[in-house]
């Protein structure tokens, strides 16, 4: 009697572990932030001209201050603030895939380089955008990666002193990454980079790292021609 009882408190006890490791898992990827927007989005067809911006709070800045952008073109932005490469990937099947859009524009990883979900491991971040990618194309998504933008130092993170080298260093790895794929690559960093300090130029910034409405204006004139030119390829 006290095996079998103790044999169904440990069931129990799995059943609860296993409930709350999903649960938490939800959270972390923050599935419910656009949850009640992707309900009336979703589509089991492509959208024709349909395109989703998935990033952190980049792109979740340039919704707020340029939405005519937005509305304007039909894009649609999935940015959530502080999210890493990692957290992106959970929720790109809900946030990205599940609208059907005819192009993604993924930016990622100035958190992860940042730390805020762990130390940085470059293999590990280049692998998560890599897996956005191959998923979005595995369901009929074009895909464009962009680069990280620029930042000398991260003012939530100030331990953080070599952030221009490694940003640099991704930006390379996934330059030849999109190459290899035949994916396109929208190049932010070499117009927005000050030279002297590998960090952003302060007419596009105000804290060294999320763009101002300057900063924005030139990453659309940026990524325009190349959402055209895919939403227009056969």
């Amino acid at each position: 009697m006290k095996k079998t009882m103790l044999f169904i408190m440990c069931c129990c006890g799995l059943m609860t572990f296993g409930a709350t490791a999903q649960k938490n898992a939800q959270e972390w990827g923050n599935y419910q932030y656009y949850a009640q927007e992707n309900e009336h989005l979703r589509s089991a067809t492509t959208v024709p001209g349909r395109v989703v911006f998935i990033g952190n709070s980049i792109t979740a800045g340039w919704v707020n201050q340029h939405p005519d952008f937005f509305t304007r073109n039909g894009y649609i932005g999935r940015g959530i603030s502080g999210q890493t490469s990692y957290q992106m990937l959970l929720r790109f099947r809900e946030d990205v895939v599940a609208l059907a859009p005819e192009v993604v524009v993924i930016n990622a990883a100035t958190n992860d380089i940042a730390e805020n979900t762990g130390p940085y491991v470059e293999e590990y971040t280049l692998g998560n955008i890599a897996s956005m990618a191959d998923l979005a194309r595995a369901n009929g998504i074009k895909v464009i990666l962009t680069t990280t933008l620029p930042s000398a130092h991260f003012g939530w993170n100030p331990a953080i002193k070599d952030a221009p080298a490694k940003i640099t260093a991704l930006n390379n790895r996934l330059r030849e990454y999109a190459q290899e794929q035949g994916i396109p690559f929208v190049d932010y960093y070499s117009d927005m980079v000050n030279p002297e300090d590998e960090g952003q130029q302060a007419q596009y910034t105000g804290d060294g790292v999320h763009p101002n409405s300057q900063g924005y204006d030139v990453m659309e004139a940026l990524i325009t021609p190349v959402i055209e030119s895919l939403l227009h390829s056969n």
